[in-house]
């Protein structure tokens, strides 16, 4: 595998046509000092019509990356009934939506018959792999890049498979 071909947002912003990210776990860690999730359960939840309140330098990225034309998607295998982590994920999603992601959810059990990675990635254009590596408590280790064309078809075949069965977020009930 090659390391560090480029860094994330260099990857991010140099795309010319698509990026997917495949997403198999159902917890992530959370930074001490990010208290959305502390405040989610405690009944907070955004306001999807204060985009001033929940507008992130993240989705200042995607925006830009979109409006180039470039297609950004984004699938998400999660158990049923969902985590916590899945609930508190689902219910800001519709900010990276509106950014310009396109947003599908799969649950677990319908992806039993699919061959995938053992790891969460990014897939860039199709050619540059992004493997996100956690431990067993959802926290980020390291990251993988390569540029080896069959890890490449591997994810894309994985991504597309997930894709065609998830479903669309707006349709998608915790």
């Amino acid at each position: 595998m090659t390391q560090s071909l480029s860094s994330f947002a260099d990857l991010i912003q140099s795309v010319e046509h698509s990026a997917v990210h495949l997403e198999m776990r159902d917890l992530y860690a959370i930074a001490d000092e990010d208290d959305g999730f502390a405040a989610w359960k405690r009944g907070h939840r955004l306001d999807p019509d204060d985009r001033q309140s929940w507008w992130r330098p993240w989705l200042d990225l995607v925006q830009e990356v979109t409006a180039k034309g470039v297609m950004m998607r984004r699938a998400r295998i999660v158990g049923e009934p969902p985590s916590e982590y899945i609930r508190y994920e689902h219910s800001f999603t519709f900010t990276n939506v509106a950014a310009g992601e396109e947003i599908r959810w799969l649950p677990r059990r319908q992806a039993s018959d699919l061959a995938l990675p053992g790891n969460d990635f990014w897939l860039f254009d199709g050619r540059i792999v992004q493997f996100n590596v956690f431990d067993g408590d959802g926290r980020w280790v390291h990251t993988d890049q390569t540029d080896e064309p069959a890890l490449a078809r591997l994810c894309s075949t994985a991504f597309d498979a997930v894709w065609e069965r998830a479903i669309p977020h707006d349709k998608y009930v915790i």
